[in-house]
């Protein structure tokens, strides 16, 4: 039935009301479902919308709105277009009730009735469902449904934001959900990308926080509605979960949580730093971890090697440092985010500690935590030396001791046996002196690491020499302290006879060292020494040594570049 019907034939039915003798019959209403949930009622002034079904007191049908396949929208008193029995019969009624009005001939057309469709005096009985309500001077309604303890930021005007929602109407008739695309809606607000009742709404909103939002038609879709989904003339209501928050002119933020003290360095665009790490979202979903796959991540700072956020964040850092950074996405993986880990437009939060760091151009660095007061002679290259070491990581964590071992680990210095950067920390040493020795991995395992030791790790070693013996140099297995005899065999030939057996080649390096003049290669089995030696002046292999045949080292080294020459 048109609208001019109900407006002319209601005001037809009051005049001939009032020409009426009989008792007149009041309007009955019947609540016959009645939600349990009601925070608002229809009330003079308001719009609603409703579904309807018109029927004689016979039950024959004459109109209906699912017959016309849209509901009744219009405005409840002050110049409504419905026949009084209806304008009265909705007041106070909630979204969702269900009511059946029956309404007497004096409330509906009277004695004109309405054409061919009611006769004159014709008692009529709606069957209302109501939809929706609203008034003119509503404004958008939030609710918090929960709210994170800790929230140092809310949404404003000019934020991108990420989030969740379900929309459906006041009657709880879904309309769209994000859920159901497993992906967030992702938006500025305050520039018109929404409607201007979500737009408002979304302000002053926590990440993590779930807000119910209810928007009145004139803020939302209007008369035009939204496809099929939203019919016009509807309130919308958002269950709203905010995910992410930020600016577009969002900066690195770093919340320190643990600096070592002292910190006696800082990473540098340049260094080389072994970090671990918990990267999470805002919502404190973790995406990726470190210590899930038990290895640090290693890279070079601010050379581009990984996000421009991370690479200014890991500026400044001590080692030992645990700090907080929190990345917008034009400073972590943008728009485009990694597919199946890290969505488009995501703020980023990483939980960084810092394992250790160094620069490539960096040296041993060397500290004393004890010397003896007696300290005349000190340790150098080929001295066989025995020590004692514990080897760490920066943090602290042994790698391994020599205290692992029934003794302690004897070497020479200076040959290539052990790690770089300990035979330096070794050098110069008196016995009962203790060191500490930083290495960087160049001067230790390397990039690579060894058994135990991880890679590119800088090491830190505990060093007390306990033995020193001096040595001789590489090659040599016998080197004078001072100047030897020249010439030099009538010396060795102790009898005079022109000729020099083991035995008297024995007894003469034997007191040579005794008598502080020469000193044999540390670490091995005198006899074994001087017997070599021997074998290597008897050219002939006939048991002795005569002049022609015995040569200083220097003198065979010489001899050998002039027979290349």
């Amino acid at each position: 039935m048109s609208r001019k019907w109900f407006c002319a034939l209601a005001c037809i039915s009051a005049v001939c009301t009032a020409c009426s003798s009989s008792p007149l019959e009041d309007l009955l209403i019947d609540r016959y479902l009645v939600p349990s949930l009601c925070p608002r009622e229809v009330q003079i002034g308001d719009y609603v919308r409703y579904h309807y079904n018109g029927t004689f007191t016979d039950g024959n049908r004459f109109d209906s709105s699912h017959d016309k396949g849209k509901p009744f929208t219009g405005q409840i008193g002050l110049g409504s277009p419905l026949i009084p029995g209806l304008d009265r019969g909705i007041q106070g009624m909630c979204v969702n009730e269900r009511r059946k009005l029956t309404i007497p001939p004096h409330l509906a057309y009277g004695v004109l009735g309405a054409g061919s469709v009611i006769p004159p005096d014709t008692t009529l009985v709606f069957d209302i469902l109501l939809l929706d309500i609203w008034n003119m001077e509503d404004k958008v309604q939030t609710r918090t449904l929960s709210k994170p303890k800790n929230c140092k930021r809310s949404v404003a005007s000019t934020d991108f934001i990420r989030y969740h929602y379900n929309g459906t109407l006041l009657n709880g008739t879904l309309f769209d959900s994000s859920h159901f695309r497993n992906q967030t809606y992702d938006t500025y607000v305050g520039y018109g990308y929404l409607i201007k009742g979500m737009d408002q709404g979304l302000l002053g909103m926590c990440v993590g926080e779930r807000r119910s939002i209810i928007i009145p038609p004139f803020l939302a879709y209007e008369d035009k509605g939204y496809g099929t989904q939203v019919p016009p003339y509807a309130s919308l209501m958002f269950d709203v979960l905010l995910v992410d928050l930020f600016n577009a002119k969002d900066d690195v933020t770093v919340e320190i949580q643990t600096l070592p003290e002292p910190c006696t360095r800082k990473a540098v665009v340049g260094d080389y730093i072994r970090y671990h790490y918990n990267g999470s979202f805002q919502d404190g979903t973790i995406f990726d971890t470190s210590y899930q796959r038990n290895s640090t991540y290693n890279t070079y700072i601010g050379m581009g090697y990984v996000i421009a956020g991370i690479d200014k964040a890991l500026q400044g850092v001590c080692i030992g440092e645990k700090r907080r950074v929190t990345l917008p996405p034009h400073l972590a993986y943008g728009e485009s985010g990694i597919e199946g880990l890290i969505p488009g437009s995501a703020v980023l939060i990483f939980d960084i500690h810092v394992i250790d760091f160094h620069n490539p151009n960096d040296t041993v660095q060397i500290k004393t935590t004890h010397k003896p007061a007696d300290c005349n002679i000190t340790s150098s290259s080929y001295d066989l030396i025995l020590y004692r070491y514990n080897c760490s990581l920066l943090d602290g964590t042994l790698l391994y001791s020599s205290d692992h071992y029934s003794t302690s680990s004897r070497v020479t210095l200076g040959v290539g046996k052990i790690v770089l950067g300990v035979d330096e920390g070794l050098q110069g040493m008196c016995v009962g002196e203790r060191r500490e020795v930083i290495i960087p991995p160049h001067f230790a395992h390397g990039e690579y690491g060894a058994d135990g030791v991880p890679g590119s790790a800088v090491l830190m070693f505990e060093l007390e020499l306990l033995e020193l013996q001096r040595g001789v140099p590489e090659g040599y297995l016998f080197v004078w302290l001072e100047d030897s005899p020249n010439p030099l065999f009538p010396a060795l030939d102790l009898n005079q006879d022109k000729e020099v057996p083991l035995e008297e080649f024995s007894t003469f390096i034997k007191t040579q060292v005794i008598e502080g003049r020469g000193r044999m290669r540390p670490g091995m089995d005198p006899e074994i020494i001087i017997k070599d030696m021997f074998t290597l002046q008897d050219r002939n292999n006939d048991g002795k040594i005569t002049a022609d045949e015995l040569k200083l080292k220097t003198e065979e080294q010489e001899s050998s570049k002039h027979d290349e020459l």
